[in-house]
């Protein structure tokens, strides 16, 4: 294979799984600023499934065709003019559009270190899922020792992160998950863990996390739950009530780094999967069969 190619998953259109192609494109070269990565991995995020599918156009809108993927962990190995901090060599990872291919580029400055205690391919499940924690745990909620609360959805991948940080901030977490994901989410420090499809959830909360999509009987429900509501799947009808999309933040990502090499916080990957497992992983999602955090591992496939 030339040299000059690589591996990228990208969908032309938008669609169902069967869109995600697997094309051989251009290897991209580095502008002033940026640095070019060898992917490890990338991750997958079930809002890209919605963003595959359309659904989410007017809030993400993109350019077709689009290489998909946003977690990157990877090595540097070139860098372009005025870069001042990744050099070649270095370990990184970063929440980067189309980090599922062979190849990224990505501007230097959004970029955070590796952690050392992780195989670099595993902390591709840190940047939208611990960003999104780490925001809604300490800048929308601001959770504090001795509080209590509800974490609806612990089972996934953001609940991965925001079971440990709330734990780590001193609260006492109530958990839902199902039965599948209760013995991991119980290894994440939950207090208590509610099965949500047998158990009512509890109330008399201070602060409720939801990381579920919910219908809108049960957004009523977890509006009733807690005196403040932090929601990051479907917006809730509450005045006590804080919808947000996780941002960017390296410094964040710096700060989720730092506990993880302290062995304070913990990174486990369900499943792990070549880049041509793609489309398979996302038709399990819409069909309700993934939790946790599942990679996408480029070191899987062969480097052109």
């Amino acid at each position: 294979m030339s040299a000059a190619t690589m591996s990228a998953a990208r969908i032309h259109e938008y669609g169902d799984a069967s869109v995600i192609r697997y094309d051989r494109i251009p290897r991209p070269s580095p502008g002033p600023g940026e640095v070019l990565v060898r992917v490890a991995a990338t991750s997958f995020n079930p809002s890209e499934v919605g963003l595959r599918a359309g659904f989410l156009r007017d809030i993400l809108p993109v350019t077709l065709p689009y290489t998909l993927g946003l977690d990157l962990s990877g090595t540097v190995v070139e860098v372009g003019a005025g870069v001042r901090g990744p050099a070649v060599g270095d370990r990184v990872i970063g929440l980067v559009e189309g980090a599922a291919a062979e190849y990224t580029v990505a501007a230097a400055s959004t970029l955070a270190r590796a952690p050392e205690r992780l195989p670099l391919a595993d902390a591709a499940a840190i940047p939208v899922a611990g960003l999104t924690a780490w925001q809604a745990v300490h800048e929308h909620a601001r959770i504090a020792p001795g509080q209590r609360v509800l974490i609806n959805g612990a089972g996934g991948g953001v609940g991965l992160f925001a079971v440990q940080l709330a734990k780590l901030a001193g609260a006492t977490v109530t958990a839902t998950a199902s039965p599948r994901s209760a013995a991991a989410v119980r290894r994440y420090g939950a207090d208590e863990v509610v099965d949500y499809t047998t158990t009512p959830l509890p109330g008399g909360m201070d602060v409720v996390l939801n990381l579920a999509a919910v219908g809108p009987e049960q957004a009523a429900t977890l509006a009733t739950l807690g005196e403040a509501i932090v929601t990051i799947a479907t917006p809730i009808e509450s005045p006590r009530a804080t919808y947000f999309v996780a941002r960017n933040d390296p410094a964040h990502l710096a700060r989720l780094v730092a506990l993880i090499d302290k062995g304070e916080l913990v990174v486990e990957i369900t499943e792990s999967h070549p880049l041509t497992g793609l489309d398979g992983v996302h038709r399990r999602a819409e069909a309700g069969q993934t939790h946790g955090k599942i990679t996408i591992n480029l070191d899987e496939e062969v480097k052109s």
